[in-house]
């Protein structure tokens, strides 16, 4: 979880939303630090082969399937997720790699 604007955002609710749209593959939703906001989601996807995806065309299929204060700020592609040792997507080596400066 992290707060945005003083609202609570659960990343796998907006995963479950991005996940929907074709082009990706997979994707995790950190938060990270926003002037404003204090954090703001940034959408990690590994797009589908072959497939881009931005955030404007996130932004659009998730449009009205969640709050929009809960709309991913920032998009970052990567070629494939890492993994732990029990094969989740190591969310800690996310944070670590994109949480201290969002991607465009």
């Amino acid at each position: 979880m992290y707060i945005s604007g003083g609202e609570n955002v659960y990343p796998a609710e907006v995963e479950a939303a991005i996940a929907e749209l074709p082009q990706v593959g997979e994707c995790a939703v950190i938060g990270v630090p926003d002037e404003r906001w204090g954090e703001v989601g940034l959408a990690i996807v590994e797009p589908q082969e072959g497939a881009e995806v931005t955030l404007d065309a996130l932004v659009a299929h998730i449009d009205g399937k969640i709050a929009r204060f809960k709309y991913p700020k920032h998009i970052a592609t990567i070629e494939e997720m890492p993994r732990n040792t029990t094969l989740k997507i190591d969310r800690a080596l996310l944070k670590k790699t994109y949480g201290a400066a969002p991607a465009v």
